[in-house]
């Protein structure tokens, strides 16, 4: 259980607090607990006193006008690896008072509950309780290994071909039938982007990667039309009331400095290896 109790010791307890309230906070039926109306008003009461909690806790820290202490920032795991951690490094080198905290996540972190305190994300729609930049949209491309496009004659033949799926569950997904390669079968899904990347690397087949993952790879080529296609935004967000603590405002500029340093990489204008000669 979340409550890292056995469901004995939650009984035992709510019976002594409800004994203590003089009031019943839930029906006992053959079918479950029912919260009653006073077991109702009761949790409104407590997730009000919870919300002003956490509001007193973000602005007692957006008062924080100092250069150091800890600096929760949650990134997607791609972003950490492929782009910015000669960047997070370089930020703990310049203000060695400021201790980082990486929280490696794919969705967007409570930044209201303090789970962090700045969102490094990747996403179109962004929650409107937050505030920040939209950074950069990256870009998509298709790639194949070297030993790959060698072992296939360089893609002149699709019917041996194969896609490396994501999370579809068939052989033709929109995303597949709007390819230059409709008649590609996608298989082997894999629903991670690191991995994936490893994948093409070893021989797997096609992939649909971010030019920023990709484009850097030696053993990659983008296969033709080596098309950069605009795919997602790059958002830094943080909560309002976090926004002008000193660290939280240094951080999120400097990062964004450094993604901005590299817009033809993430837009999928500079990539290291040519395409494949292939057409």
């Amino acid at each position: 259980m979340l409550l890292g109790v056995n469901h004995s010791t939650v009984s035992r307890r709510i019976d002594a607090f409800e004994k203590k309230l003089g009031t019943r906070l839930f029906e006992r039926l053959p079918s479950g607990y029912f919260i009653t109306p006073a077991g109702e008003e009761m949790s409104r009461s407590a997730a009000r006193i919870e919300a002003e909690f956490d509001t007193i806790g973000r602005r007692v820290t957006g008062r924080d006008a100092q250069l150091e202490g800890l600096l929760r920032v949650t990134v997607h795991d791609s972003l950490a690896q492929k782009l910015l951690m000669p960047d997070l490094v370089a930020f703990g080198r310049e203000y060695p008072g400021i201790e980082l905290e990486l929280i490696i996540s794919h969705s967007m972190a409570d930044l209201a509950r303090r789970e962090a305190d700045v969102a490094i994300r990747i996403s179109n729609d962004p929650p409107d309780s937050l505030v920040g930049r939209r950074i950069v949209r990256y870009a998509t491309s298709i790639y194949a290994s070297h030993e790959y496009l060698a072992q296939h004659e360089n893609l002149k033949n699709h019917t041996d071909l194969t896609w490396i799926g994501w999370n579809d569950r068939v052989p033709d997904p929109q995303w597949v039938r709007d390819s230059p390669y409709p008649d590609v079968p996608a298989r082997n899904l894999i629903y991670h982007p690191l991995t994936q990347l490893e994948a093409v690397k070893a021989g797997m087949g096609l992939a649909m990667l971010p030019c920023f993952m990709a484009d850097t790879e030696p053993t990659l080529r983008r296969v033709p039309p080596a098309t950069a296609t605009p795919n997602r935004d790059i958002w830094i967000l943080t909560h309002e009331d976090l926004r002008h603590t000193a660290r939280v405002r240094l951080f999120t500029d400097f990062i964004a400095k450094a993604m901005l340093a590299r817009k033809d990489l993430l837009e999928g204008r500079s990539p290291i290896n040519s395409p494949a000669s292939v057409r």
